[in-house]
């Protein structure tokens, strides 16, 4: 049976201050640092029943890119109840911990903590579709409606909500190159993105011949695994990526001064065509493989020559994918093209993995209902100000904030889990007024500018220390 349709509208009774839509590692982060400030009612809603975080790329062995330090909270708040070590504390798990002496810890490990959060933090709803959102000019609130769905994801129940304030997280989801689109909608095809790799894992390890497209980090852990499970001498995999090597992630400390607050203030501040020419030629910041992946790569294919001979694997680098098709009923052909030589070539093979990213979930369908208040820049992306709202008609006076949908204003450290807190703490401390969450006047050495710092106050200066002076 249907559900009834949502409710006509009517006075709304005690709208809450935030909902937060989507439950991802950015609105969970919003939502912990949220809980102890008790002059906030929040409620975020997830359509997923449980809180899930890329399950299929949780391969064994695989670590975060980020230290341990970039929990949900610690940034902001060492000592909230929340942080990955008390997490472990919960578990038992502290000593082993520290004795492991791990600074980048395992993704199913980070997977386990924001569960233990989700399951343990009130205010969150999964299982609730949020269906659409309107601004209700003559009582100044948002109006929510949602679905309730079952445990086989079916509508239930509708519901509606009202509240002061909203913050969107509905995350990224899987790209799909457009001339592999066809391929990958045709029934049976076996062609998977790397979102969904573990699902199909045992059955792409004995395919005859498999193929891996895309040199980012989950491309460069997909191959790896495939790589150490197929026999030697007969690994059969083809590794191609369309950079012009397979490249290491920038990974210097002072390059990671990119990833930090000074840097995303600085970013903001730039003018349109210089953000978007920098997103594109910083891929290297964020879109690299890490150094160890790719030297555990080198180690295991010189360890298949130790007795003689090549792993018959190709790793073929500034290679575009055209077009792809059906061979017969169970294989595929690749048309390839060579970049650089400006050649081309067909790929015959029995599988495909997709390591094509990811890219931001569109909120057109989400703010249907507010697209007429949106201010927009020359391309049509929504404009962010600088405390992650979205700019909209003044008439508007509650405030929808985004969390990892600005790489168009606020560059590479948009979607980096170390920016969580420090974002969560800045939207929360906006939403407050009352900068519950100080946070640090500097984070960098690199000035990456050329206007002067903002003057640090006082009270973060170093006494200066008076001498002692002898009195005898």
């Amino acid at each position: 049976m249907s559900p009834t349709p949502h409710p006509p509208h009517h006075e709304p009774e005690a709208p809450r201050d935030l909902v937060g839509i989507g439950i991802g590692p950015f609105n969970l982060s919003l939502a912990a640092l949220a809980h102890p400030l008790t002059e906030l009612d929040t409620s975020f809603y997830e359509q997923r029943p449980a809180f899930d975080w890329h399950p299929g790329l949780l391969i064994d062995g695989t670590t975060l890119q980020v230290p341990f330090l970039a929990d949900l909270v610690t940034l902001a708040d060492p000592t909230s109840p929340w942080s990955f070590l008390n997490y472990l504390r919960a578990r038992d798990r502290l000593f082993p911990f520290y004795f492991a002496e791990r600074f980048h810890i395992q993704r199913a490990e980070y997977d386990s903590y924001c569960r233990w959060v989700s399951d343990n933090l009130p205010g969150l709803h999964f299982g609730h579709q949020v269906d659409a959102v309107r601004w209700i000019p003559e009582h100044a609130l948002f109006e929510v409606d949602f679905t309730q769905l079952d445990t086989d994801g079916e509508a239930e129940a509708l519901g509606r909500t009202h509240t002061r304030n909203l913050v969107i997280g509905v995350g990224t989801a899987p790209h799909i190159p457009d001339a592999l689109q066809p391929l990958v909608a045709a029934p049976g095809a076996p062609v998977i993105h790397a979102a969904d790799y573990l699902e199909h894992r045992e059955h792409f390890l004995t395919a005859g011949h498999i193929t891996v497209v895309g040199a980012g980090q989950s491309g460069a852990e997909v191959f790896l695994d495939l790589l150490k499970n197929r026999p030697p001498g007969h690994e059969k995999i083809h590794w191609l990526a369309r950079t012009e090597a397979f490249a290491p992630m920038e990974y210097s400390k002072l390059g990671l001064e990119h990833f930090t607050p000074d840097y995303t203030r600085y970013f903001h501040a730039l003018t349109e065509p210089v953000r978007d020419r920098l997103v594109a030629a910083q891929w290297q910041l964020h879109k690299g493989i890490d150094a160890d992946t790719l030297a555990a790569i080198h180690d295991e294919l010189y360890r298949r020559t130790l007795h003689g001979g090549w792993p018959d694997a190709v790793l073929t680098p500034a290679v575009n994918v055209r077009t792809a098709g059906r061979v017969a009923t169970t294989k595929v052909e690749l048309h390839l093209e060579h970049v650089q030589q400006g050649t081309r070539s067909r790929l015959t093979t029995d599988a495909v993995v997709l390591a094509t990213g990811y890219r931001e979930r569109p909120l057109g369908r989400i703010l249907a209902g507010l697209d007429p208040y949106l201010r927009r820049d020359s391309a049509e992306r929504p404009r962010i100000d600088d405390h992650f709202r979205l700019v909209l008609d003044p008439c508007v006076t509650g405030r929808v904030h985004v969390q990892n949908a600005e790489l168009h204003t606020h560059g590479v450290g948009t979607p980096d889990l170390g920016l969580a807190a420090w974002r969560s703490a800045t939207i929360l401390n906006s939403l407050t007024g009352k900068d519950p969450y100080p946070l640090p006047d500097r984070t960098s050495f690199t000035t990456f500018g050329l206007e002067p710092r903002p003057h640090i106050p006082t009270a973060h200066q170093t006494p200066v220390l008076t001498p002692l002076i002898d009195e005898r």
